[in-house]
This record gives structure tokens, C-alpha cells and sequence, in this order.
């Protein structure tokens, strides 16, 4: 039976009678209330917020891809004669961007999800790239699809397609390895600094670069 003395008690020990120490709050750090915990929480979860975060990134997923498909049926002409002096290369990078864009404020919010920047920052991405894929008709198939509405002039369509691919690729691959490492790695070991979060971003972006590398240089460009 422990007593209590001030801050220490009184207790057996492996046999032995011990005075061991104890937290001392002299005043309570919590108010009194009559709500439980998960009524406080319930008050913290703000769920008309997240409705409304919902529905923004329904409108991002789909109101912008089929608005740049809109284009590219309708006005597809007028793309070719605008659009035609950029080159391949910068086009498969702004795609990858507003992609990286996305997955990057997805992971932000998901490891802060009291900042709703990140959100902004994920909903902004996910509209730029969607309407990116919807103006150059990204599917299964695209190269055909491209051909088709655009001519001799689907090169960039297809590259803009290849951007948004290689950074889909990239989050696949870089899962794996997240995964993969959480399993393998045991808690003691040196190696698991690499499942801290400044690591696992760096791996990210790593992953991400070798993957645009791959589009840019790997001739993947004058394929499609």
C-alpha cells in the first residue's frame, strides 16, 4: 500500500520499502465541466468545414478537366495556334509541377491538418492539373486521342500527359519505399531517421526528380 508524503510516496519495491518521487500539481490545469472528452473533441472537429473542403475538392477534381476538354473539342485550332510555340520539354514540366503541387499540399495537410494553407495549396494543384489532363484528353490511350484532335501538333499534348504520369509514377514508387522502410526498419535502428518527416520529403522529391529526369532525357518524348 503506497502513502503519500508532499510530492513522494511511500511504496514496496522489489521487497523494499522506498520513498519515490511524484508529480506535484497544487492547482488543478484543467477547468471543471461536465462535457467528456469526446464532446470536446466533437466541438473541435469543425465538420461543417470539412463538408465545405469536400465539396471544393469535388469542383477541382472535376469542373476543370472537363472545362480543358471542353477546349481542346471546341477550340482545339486555336490551342494549336497559341500554344504551338512552346517546347515539349517545358510543357511535360509544368504539368509535373502543378501535379507535384498537389501531392505536396496533400501531404502537408495530412501531417498538419490544422493549416488550411496546405488545402488551398492542394485544392490550387489539383484544378491546374486536372485541367491541364482535360485539355490534353489524358486516358488510357492518350497518344490516339491526342492525334486525333490535334494532328502533327499532338507532341505537346502528349508530353503534358507524360508530365502528369511521371509524377503519378513517382507517388507510387515513393509509397512503396515508405511503406517498405515503417516495416523494415526497427525503432532502434540508426537507420530510422529515415522515416522522419524532413526524410521522407526529401525521399519524396528525390523520387519525383529522377522521375521528370527520366521524361525529359529518356527519349520518352519523341515516343509518343
Amino acid at each position: 500500500m503506497a502513502q503519500t508524503q508532499g510530492n513522494k510516496v511511500t511504496e514496496v519495491v522489489d521487497g523494499v520499502v522506498e520513498q519515490v518521487d511524484v508529480s506535484k500539481h497544487p492547482t488543478a490545469s484543467i477547468e471543471a465541466s461536465d462535457l467528456s472528452l469526446a464532446d470536446i473533441e466533437r466541438r473541435k472537429s469543425h465538420p461543417g468545414h470539412w463538408a465545405l473542403f469536400i465539396a471544393l475538392m469535388l469542383v477541382a477534381l472535376i469542373v476543370p478537366y472537363w472545362w480543358g476538354r471542353f477546349l481542346a473539342v471546341k477550340d482545339a485550332a486555336w490551342i494549336v495556334a497559341n500554344l504551338g510555340f512552346l517546347d515539349p520539354k517545358g510543357v511535360a514540366l509544368i504539368s509535373w509541377t502543378v501535379t507535384i503541387m498537389a501531392m505536396t499540399g496533400l501531404g502537408l495537410m495530412v501531417a498538419d491538418v490544422k493549416k488550411w494553407l496546405w488545402g488551398t495549396v492542394f485544392v490550387v494543384g489539383l484544378a491546374a492539373e486536372q485541367f491541364v489532363a482535360g485539355m490534353c484528353l489524358l486516358s488510357f490511350n492518350f497518344w490516339n486521342a491526342t492525334y486525333v484532335m490535334y494532328g502533327d501538333s499532338s507532341g505537346l499534348a502528349n508530353a503534358a500527359n507524360l508530365g502528369i504520369i511521371a509524377a503519378g509514377c513517382g507517388v507510387a514508387v515513393y509509397a512503396v519505399l515508405w511503406v517498405g522502410l515503417l516495416v523494415c526498419i526497427k525503432k532502434e535502428s540508426k537507420f530510422n531517421v529515415l522515416t522522419r518527416s524532413w526524410a521522407s520529403f526529401l525521399l519524396f522529391f528525390v523520387i519525383e526528380g529522377i522521375s521528370l529526369a527520366v521524361v525529359l532525357f529518356g527519349g520518352l518524348l519523341n515516343v509518343v
